[in-house]
């Protein structure tokens, strides 16, 4: 007779109709905002497995985001977290790491945050390799104050501010943040969320400026006014186009509607940090004055 495998027991909290990260959440502030078929959950949900399977302490990770809709992140997270003014998330993270160089400081925020008004920002943290990991849900417009054209959004993409299809070149973030001298850059999009974890993983676990880009969909405003049909339409669309080639040159990582594009891991090398060389520096002077 055929043996009957025996039904493995599911973890308690699931047994128990919870989320098994709820330690790490706010669950005073839950329901979210984020609309249904939005690719921010599983994002969140990605990073906060990332830090269960490292065992990171949550009071040594602080959060950080601007404003937007990924910039509610902070907001959900049961850690140190920040929600900081509009595009500068940046600014607030390089001064929590310069403070206190043991924390880990993760800013979690939107394309308009992070590359609009917080572009300056953007590059000169990648240039002094500072010692933070930057995400950013790339939704393609401003999804929370309208849907308006973002600097991200592709040419061709109608949104309220560009209803006959825009016409502004938008950003290759990981081009951007290559040039820009980001020793860590990598691209996945929320469908993709075994390999967002490993991703964020290394992000946590090395040194220096870490960027990574999730490609996610926002169906109320950019998807329902592009005819891309809803969230679950967006994820197949991804599937079908994403084509993953790691140590691509950054380059050649343009997306283009209806084109496939570029995920993986784009850069890697290490550098010293920041705070690395101003150790030397201090060193240095203090031995000079001796």
């Amino acid at each position: 007779m055929p043996v009957k495998e025996k039904k493995q027991a599911p973890p308690p909290e699931i047994a128990q109709g919870r989320h098994p990260m709820e330690k790490y959440l706010r669950t005073d502030r839950i329901p979210h905002i984020w609309c249904a078929g939005c690719g921010l959950g599983t994002t969140v949900s990605s990073f906060l497995y990332a830090m269960d399977n490292l065992g990171l302490d949550p009071d040594s990770v602080a959060v950080i985001s601007g404003i937007g809709c990924t910039g509610r992140v902070a907001g959900y997270v049961r850690m140190d977290s920040y929600h900081t003014t509009h595009g500068r998330p940046i600014p607030f993270a390089t001064g929590l790491k310069l403070a206190k160089p043991d924390m880990k400081a993760v800013v979690f925020s939107g394309d308009g945050d992070l590359f609009a008004i917080g572009g300056n920002h953007f590059i000169h943290a990648a240039r002094r390799n500072l010692d933070i990991n930057v995400i950013c849900v790339n939704n393609l417009n401003y999804g929370m104050t309208g849907g308006q054209a973002g600097p991200t959004t592709p040419l061709g993409g109608r949104c309220t501010t560009s209803p006959y299809g825009n016409f502004e070149h938008p950003f290759n973030l990981v081009y951007l943040a290559a040039s820009a001298g980001a020793p860590y850059v990598a691209r996945w999009t929320s469908l993709d969320v075994r390999r967002l974890q490993r991703a964020i993983e290394e992000m946590l676990v090395r040194k220096g400026f870490a960027f990574l880009e999730i490609i996610a969909p926002c169906p109320t405003n950019y998807g329902r006014r592009n005819k891309l049909g809803e969230g679950l339409d967006e994820l197949r669309y991804y599937a079908e186009h994403a084509v993953i080639e790691h140590g691509a040159d950054p380059a050649d990582t343009e997306i283009l509607p209806g084109k496939d594009f570029l995920v993986g891991k784009f850069v890697d090398e290490e550098e010293p940090t920041y705070w690395e060389m101003y150790q030397d520096k201090v060193a240095e002077l203090e031995g000079g004055r001796r």
